[in-house]
């Protein structure tokens, strides 16, 4: 059952003191676990393949975590779900950001769900590539800490410069203009693709 905390910028979602916890993440906590990660990866991708082919592999794995990122926010995050359980479960995902976008403690996905996640990814495309699914999971995991870095940064930045500024302003609408467009983060290009921009009042 969900309950307000006892800051009024967040948004209480377990009664459990333990399980409230594993749902708040610090900018630091993130970017400690991500380094050792995707140093863990790295060393896995050491020497399977030669530069240039790594290089190639490291950017299919950017591509697909661009195409995931899209799907995984439009399909998942804002799955339209009629029983209580779905509802809540949906809030809990995502839903509660929408109503609290500024906590900077949930702008980051916690490590209990991105991290399972990655591995499950990284264990499909071993399966799939053998070693060289290594080398594909390490762009995956690097365009997971982009995306995560950005949407934190568009919360609680300004973001002045210009690249900066349009990615903010492409989800910035997402929140107060049409949730149900501008899924992308990074690669905002796809929301172009597949017809879910969220038109510019100059549009």
């Amino acid at each position: 059952m969900m309950k307000s905390g006892s800051s009024p910028q967040r948004i209480r979602l377990f009664q459990n003191d333990l399980l409230e916890r594993f749902t708040l993440i610090s900018p630091i906590v993130f970017a400690v676990t991500w380094a050792v990660f995707l140093a863990i990866a790295i060393r896995a991708s050491w020497g399977v393949a030669s530069f240039l082919p790594s290089v190639a592999l490291v950017a299919a794995g950017l591509l697909i975590w661009s195409l995931f990122e899209y799907a995984m926010h439009r399909f998942i995050f804002h799955l339209k779900l009629r029983s209580k359980f779905g509802q809540w479960l949906i809030f809990l995902t995502h839903g509660n950001h929408h109503v609290v976008p500024g906590d900077g403690m949930r702008n980051i996905m916690p490590p209990i769900v991105s991290v399972t996640i990655s591995c499950g990814v990284w264990a499909l495309l071993y399966a799939a590539f053998g070693p060289a699914g290594s080398v594909i999971f390490l762009g995956f995991g690097i365009g997971y800490v982009v995306y995560d870095s950005v949407h934190y940064a568009c919360h609680q930045f300004p973001m002045r410069a210009p690249v900066l500024r349009q990615l903010r302003k492409h989800h910035i609408r997402h929140h107060y203009a049409k949730q149900e467009g501008n899924f992308a983060i990074t690669a905002i290009f796809w929301d172009r693709v597949f017809g879910t921009e969220v038109p510019t009042k100059k549009r």
